[in-house]
């Protein structure tokens, strides 16, 4: 597995070059936002630890270049600002997951290895499903070019069959991808906002598949 790592760091970034490597990992190091996107365009890689704040181009556009560019090379993001809004403008500019400085090696790892796992499946900025349309990033949604208003709750159960379109997934799958996983939810909880979905999109959209789970309708 070939792994690049941007960060402008110095002792950091030879910790994780030495640690990584030490792990099995073939590792690239770049100090610089334009060096370490110029990498990523070139090289072969699995994944890559990007440091947000870089000289010369931030981790946030780095990784909003690559995107828009249709490459979908895993990205984990590394930086000290800890707030949910920082956390957020990461995760909303395309990267995997983020993780805040100080951070344990062990998650770390953890973390690289479930990216890994998952791969480089493509996640274009935009989802659509016929006249459906998802921007994650503003958290908009629409509906033959009208925009529909969801609560949170609505929105990111219709951002988790959007991205399995076509698919019939189960009560339980969408609990556990929707629904905190620390507290206790009832299945039919699922039942009651994908009626909630359907007042909203129209009952067309959402197909149940008797003892199987919903599937969202593409055409």
């Amino acid at each position: 597995m070939r792994l690049l790592v941007v960060e402008d760091e110095a002792r950091l970034a030879a910790a994780l070059h030495r640690g990584l490597q030490a792990e099995g990992f073939v590792v690239d190091v770049a100090t610089t936002g334009p060096a370490g996107l110029d990498a990523a365009r070139h090289g072969d890689y699995d994944a890559m630890v990007l440091d947000v704040m870089l000289p010369g181009l931030s981790g946030y556009e780095v990784v909003r270049r690559l995107r828009a560019e249709r490459r979908w090379l895993p990205v984990l993001m590394l930086s000290a600002k800890d707030g949910e809004y920082d956390q957020a403008d990461g995760l909303d500019c395309g990267a995997d997951d983020y993780l805040t400085k100080p951070f344990s090696y062990v998650v770390l790892l953890a973390r690289l290895r479930a990216l890994l796992r998952r791969g480089a499946p493509e996640r274009p900025a935009v989802l659509a499903v016929g006249d459906l349309r998802l921007d994650p990033a503003r958290r908009r949604v629409t509906r033959d070019g009208v925009e529909v208003a969801l609560t949170g709750r609505e929105y990111a159960l219709l951002d988790y069959l959007m991205r399995r379109p076509g698919t019939v997934v189960s009560k339980i799958e969408i609990l556990d991808h929707v629904w905190d996983a620390n507290i206790e939810t009832a299945p039919n909880a699922v039942e009651v906002y994908v009626g909630y979905l359907r007042r909203k999109l129209g009952r067309d959209r959402l197909e149940t598949v008797r003892g199987a789970g919903y599937r969202l309708v593409t055409a």
